[in-house]
């Protein structure tokens, strides 16, 4: 593990999840703002999983874009505080602001199912 990791949002990286840990891809979600404090010692994820489909709360990534083995899903509704010092090891890809607004759009629907894909209300 790294002794003081300091992520970035949009970066992928190799974290251990979990009770009894095991190494999962994750992206870093949250504000660089708190990502690099050093008075923040948890970062917002969402892990990485090989199956699902495409809808409200889930988007499919390439790998070409991610840099993983196959294609890979993020779901919104796995949004998690992970503690910096669980985070292994960063990937070389990091998402485009593009696919972050994306990503931020399905969290929010997890709780509003009338956000838009930009996570603001409709109403």
């Amino acid at each position: 593990m790294i002794a003081s990791p300091s992520p970035r949002r949009g970066e992928i990286w190799t974290a251990h999840l979990g009770d009894a840990p095991k190494r999962h891809w994750v992206v870093i979600i949250s504000l660089d703002s708190r990502n690099l404090s050093d008075r923040a010692s948890s970062v917002l994820i969402v892990p990485f999983g090989s199956y699902g489909a495409e809808g409200p709360t889930t988007v499919e990534l390439p790998p070409g874009e991610t840099g993983l083995p196959g294609p890979s899903y993020l779901k919104g509704h796995f949004i998690q505080v992970l503690a910096k010092n669980a985070l292994v090891e960063r990937l070389p890809r990091t998402l485009s602001n593009m696919r972050l607004k994306q990503i931020v759009g399905t969290i929010c629907r997890s709780v509003d199912p009338d956000a838009t894909s930009l996570g603001r209300s409709t109403h």
